[in-house]
């Protein structure tokens, strides 16, 4: 039994609680799987207190999803904060970063985003990430680029989509760790120039 299961937690840790249990089940038994009454069993909380935190499935997807993307995020954050000021050290963290993270967690991307195909709230969440992503790269390359701020920006978007499906290439087997993060930095150095 799980150190939390059925304890007293505070709010914050009980919802990190339901989404290390909601991954658990993601990975063992899939999508389908997933419901709030199945999350509540498994984590020895009532259904009230699952509906609480997520209000729907749905609800729990997306914050799956969300919880996935800060992840990605705050390793991004923290090793451009410590990268070279050099374009090529700038694009191998980038490509590094994301390719580290779909290994980590793109089976569970994959699973969640296709659940939740079609559903608006989840579509506005998958934009608003794209967006603050590509405002993430874009001010990390932007000291290197000689193209107009607009063209950047674009070009950042197509770094995004890019990065997605050499992700989807790797998660396939079809491609190399290596290889996928080393084409990803290529095609990120090549949009930087003018």
């Amino acid at each position: 039994m799980s150190p939390t299961k059925g304890r007293k937690l505070a709010k914050p840790e009980r919802r990190a609680q339901l989404l290390d249990t909601a991954k658990e089940i993601l990975r063992e038994c899939g999508a389908d799987a997933l419901t709030l009454g199945h999350l509540a069993e498994r984590a020895g909380v009532s259904k009230p207190i699952a509906y609480e935190h997520f209000g729907t499935r749905d609800g729990l997807l997306i914050a799956l999803s969300q919880e996935i993307e800060d992840r990605h995020t705050e390793k991004l954050r923290a090793a451009l904060n410590t990268a070279a000021k050099q374009l090529d050290a700038i694009a191998g963290i980038i490509s590094a970063v994301y390719i580290d993270c779909a290994v980590e967690s793109g089976e569970e991307w994959q699973a969640i985003s296709g659940a939740l195909r079609g559903n608006a709230d989840m579509i506005a969440t998958q934009q608003q990430q794209v967006d603050d992503y590509v405002a993430m790269i874009k001010a990390a390359l932007s000291p290197f680029s000689g193209v107009p701020d607009d063209d950047l920006r674009l070009r950042c978007t197509g770094i995004a989509g890019a990065a997605e499906a050499i992700g989807r290439e790797l998660i396939r087997g079809r491609t190399s760790e290596a290889a996928a993060s080393s084409n990803l930095a290529a095609l990120i150095i090549d949009s930087t120039k003018s």
